[in-house]
């Protein structure tokens, strides 16, 4: 129902910066929760920022102040922004799509295929 396909993913050196986008189709609902997640390998996958249809944001503590999420309505679009990369950012960087739809008493969430994000020191 919602298609999730992320772009902007690559290398790049530490300090570096690079825009991540997530762009959702389908059956999108008005009020909604976009964001990214991440996975390194032998790691959980962590959040790392979302962000509300209203602009409620949250960060996870350790890319608070480097990265920003941003998000454009029209296009049903999240984007992320990082900066100051460290090598520690390297992971897989999965867009996620959460929505609460009181009308139906349920929950939706959907994920991207994930989009490789490689830092070097």
């Amino acid at each position: 129902q919602v298609q999730l396909v992320e772009s902007g993913g690559g290398l790049v050196q530490a300090g570096g910066s690079l825009r991540l986008s997530c762009a959702a189709s389908g059956s999108i609902f008005h009020i909604n929760t976009m964001g990214w997640y991440r996975q390194a390998p032998g790691k959980q996958r962590e959040l790392v920022a979302t962000m509300t249809t209203s602009g409620v944001t949250n960060y996870a503590e350790s890319v608070t102040g480097r990265f920003t999420i941003s998000r454009d309505n029209v296009k049903n679009t999240v984007y992320l922004q990082m900066n100051s990369l460290k090598s520690e950012d390297t992971a897989v960087y999965y867009c996620n799509y959460k929505a609460h739809i009181i009308a139906l008493r349920r929950d939706f969430e959907y994920w991207g295929q994930g989009t490789q994000v490689t830092v070097s020191s």
